[in-house]
C-alpha cells in the first residue's frame, strides 16, 4: 500500500481534482475525483441528463420540420428518428483510444458524439434537405459536417454526419449541448446496421474477401439509392404535367 501511495499525485483541472496514478511502467492513469464515489456518480448522472435534454431538443426540432414538410408537400422526408447516449464504457474506450486524460472536463471538451441522433430518410435529397432546414435555424450552431455520402469511407459506409450545439434551458440556467446527428437513407441505414451486426466483436474472423463483399453490398445499396432518387424525380415531373 505504501508503494502505491507514493506514486499518487494530485492536481486541479478546472473545478475537478485529478489523482494521477503512476504505475510501475511510468505511464500515468488519470482518475477524476470530485469527493466520494456517490458524488462522482451524481455529477456524471447530471451531465448525462444534460445530454439527454439536448437530444430531446434536437428531436423536437426534427419532428416539427417533418410535420411542416408533410403539410406542405403531402409526404414525410423523415422515416424515423432514433437517439442514444453513449455508455460510460464506450466513452472511456474512446478517450483511451485518443490518449485523453480520463476526466469529466476532458470528456465534455473533446468527445462530441456522447449524445447522438440518427435520422432516417427515404431519399438522398431528403437527407440534405432535412439537414439544411435544421442547420439554418438561428439557435443551432453547426460545429462540424462530414459528408460520407459524397465521400464514402473505404469500407463503403455512407452517411451525413453533423455536430451541432443547441441551447437547453433549465429552471435556473442555460446549457450549450453538443449533439452528433447522422442523416441516412433507409438503404444506407440497412447496410450500416447489418455491417455492425456482422462485425461486432468478430473483426478477427473477417477475411479480406468478406471485407470486399461488404464493400460491394454498400456500392449496390448506393446504386439502388440513386435509382430510387431518379424514380422519385420522374414521378414528381409527371405529377407536375
Amino acid at each position: 500500500m505504501k508503494n502505491v501511495l507514493s506514486r499518487l499525485t494530485t492536481k486541479k483541472e478546472g473545478d475537478i481534482e485529478v489523482v494521477n496514478v503512476i504505475p510501475e511502467d511510468g505511464n500515468e492513469i488519470y482518475l477524476p475525483q470530485t469527493g466520494d464515489l456517490l458524488d462522482m456518480e451524481k455529477q456524471y448522472r447530471q451531465i448525462m441528463f444534460f445530454y439527454e435534454a439536448g437530444i430531446q431538443q434536437v428531436t423536437a426540432k426534427l419532428e416539427i420540420l417533418n410535420k411542416e414538410f408533410q403539410y406542405c408537400n403531402d409526404r414525410n422526408p423523415i422515416e424515423n428518428i432514433k437517439s442514444r447516449v453513449k455508455s460510460a464504457d464506450s466513452i472511456i474506450g474512446k478517450m483511451k483510444k485518443k490518449g485523453l486524460p480520463l476526466t469529466i472536463s476532458c470528456m465534455m471538451g473533446n468527445i462530441h458524439d456522447i449524445a447522438g441522433v440518427r435520422v432516417i430518410c427515404p431519399f438522398i435529397t431528403d437527407v440534405y434537405h432535412v439537414a439544411a432546414m435544421l442547420m439554418n435555424q438561428t439557435d443551432v450552431e453547426v460545429i462540424r459536417v462530414k459528408d460520407y455520402i459524397e465521400h464514402p469511407k473505404d469500407n463503403g459506409y455512407r452517411s451525413l454526419h453533423v455536430i451541432v450545439m443547441v441551447d437547453v434551458f433549465f429552471s435556473d440556467e442555460k446549457k450549450k449541448v453538443p449533439i452528433e446527428i447522422q442523416f441516412r437513407t433507409i438503404a444506407m441505414n440497412f447496410w450500416a446496421s447489418t455491417e455492425h451486426q456482422l462485425r461486432y466483436k468478430k473483426e478477427e474472423n473477417f477475411t479480406p474477401e468478406m471485407h470486399k463483399q461488404l464493400k460491394r453490398c454498400a456500392d449496390l445499396m448506393a446504386r439502388a439509392d440513386r435509382k430510387m432518387q431518379r424514380l422519385a424525380e420522374q414521378c414528381q415531373t409527371e405529377e407536375g404535367r
